[in-house]
This record gives structure tokens, C-alpha cells and sequence, in this order.
């Protein structure tokens, strides 16, 4: 009987390495962008004009992390990815997208900074770890710097500029032709639960940490 199940491990491999590969340099193209903007202008503004397009499709293209999940093919699971994704997705189509007024916004470039290094650590990670183990420091800014900067992410950023897009949900009466309830009413809430879904992934990260990081520690030992 054939084997096939090198031959099939060996492409999950190439793909999942690919994947995070592309996702990496698509990062790392945003983090230059934001860094080459701010350092030109000396200014946060124009952080969106210079990278929002281009992370609205990182992101849209990080839905393949929820099936990867649903299929099996990493063991993260789809319910944690699913709610990072369409958290962010939802921050990034519903309102920073359509609302130019916010986009100029500080918390535009917070957010996006916070997310950029994030990702580019985080898809460097993955995408070593195809290949074999990667370094420690990888695996160590991996687990260590989402402590700093998904926090910072999420309240001066993600929330912050949710709160200011408020007045001009509420003046353009937005998505009033298409949703059944309030988006403005909607927002409110989501600002209130917000902390509480973020905070189930955040604690999920630390569980992370000290598996990795631990497993690390004892192969060191032994």
C-alpha cells in the first residue's frame, strides 16, 4: 500500500509555510509604510492613505486562519481566530473604511502600528516554525511582545477610535438601509463587551506563553 501521508504532510507544510510567508512580507510592506510615513511628515496623520488599503487585505485574506483552524490543518481551533478576525475586520470595513472623517485619527496609527509589529513577529514565527524550530528570540518576542501590544492595540487604539466614530455613525444614520437595529446602538454595546471578548483571547495567549515558553526551558535543562 502507497503512503500517502508523507506526500500530504509535506504540501500542508509548503502551503501553511507560504501562507505565513506572504503574510509576513505583506506586514512587514505595512510596517514600512506607517514607520516611512511618520518619519516623513512627522506626523501620525495620513497613516490610513498610506497602509489602510493594503491591511484591509491582509486581514480580509486572514479569514483563511479560521478554516484552517475548522479543518484541522493547525490546532488553534476556528472559535479564537474567528473572533480576532472578525473583530478586526469589522473595526477596519464598518467603520475606519467608510468613515474617512476618523481616519486621520491617532488611534489609526496606534492601532495599526500595534498590529503591524504584532504580525510581522507573529507570521515570522509561524512561518519558521515550517521549517523546523525556530530561533528563541522568535519564539520569545512571539509569546512576550503581544503582553505590550495587544493592550495598547486595543484600548487607545481599536476602542478610542470607535468611540470618536460615534457622532458620524449617529449623523450619517449608517447602515440604516441595510441592518434592522441601530449600528449606532450596536456600537455602543460592542464597545461595552468588547473588553470582555478581548480579554478571553488575551488570557488564551498567556496559557500559550507559559506552554511554549516552559517547553522551551525544560529542553534547555535536559
Amino acid at each position: 500500500m502507497v503512503n500517502l501521508w508523507s506526500p500530504m504532510a509535506e504540501l500542508k507544510n509548503l502551503y501553511l509555510f507560504s501562507y505565513n510567508s506572504l503574510q509576513f512580507l505583506g506586514w512587514t510592506v505595512a510596517l514600512f509604510r506607517i514607520l516611512s510615513n511618520f518619519i516623513s511628515t512627522e506626523s501620525v496623520t495620513g497613516t490610513y492613505a498610506s497602509a489602510g488599503e493594503l491591511i484591509c487585505l491582509l486581514q480580509c485574506c486572514a479569514f483563511l486562519e479560521v478554516v484552517h483552524g475548522a479543518i484541522g490543518i493547525v490546532p488553534s481551533g476556528a472559535v479564537l481566530p474567528l473572533m480576532q478576525w472578525s473583530g478586526r475586520t469589522h473595526f477596519l470595513l464598518a467603520i475606519v473604511r467608510p468613515i474617512v472623517e476618523v481616519q486621520e485619527s491617532p488611534s489609526v496609527f496606534i492601532t495599526f502600528l500595534a498590529w503591524s509589529l504584532s504580525e510581522v513577529i507573529r507570521y515570522s514565527h509561524y512561518a519558521l516554525s515550517c521549517t523546523g524550530n525556530p530561533p528563541y528570540f522568535i519564539t520569545y518576542l512571539r509569546y512576550t511582545a503581544f503582553i505590550l501590544l495587544y493592550p495598547v492595540g486595543l484600548g487607545p487604539g481599536e476602542m478610542w477610535l470607535m468611540y470618536q466614530a460615534l457622532p458620524f455613525i449617529k449623523r450619517k444614520n449608517l447602515y440604516a438601509d441595510s441592518l434592522p437595529f441601530s449600528y449606532c446602538n450596536f456600537v455602543k454595546v460592542l464597545l461595552l463587551v468588547y473588553p470582555f471578548l478581548w480579554l478571553n483571547l488575551y488570557l488564551h495567549l498567556f496559557k500559550q506563553r507559559r506552554s511554549k515558553l516552559g517547553k522551551h526551558q525544560k529542553t534547555k535543562t535536559i
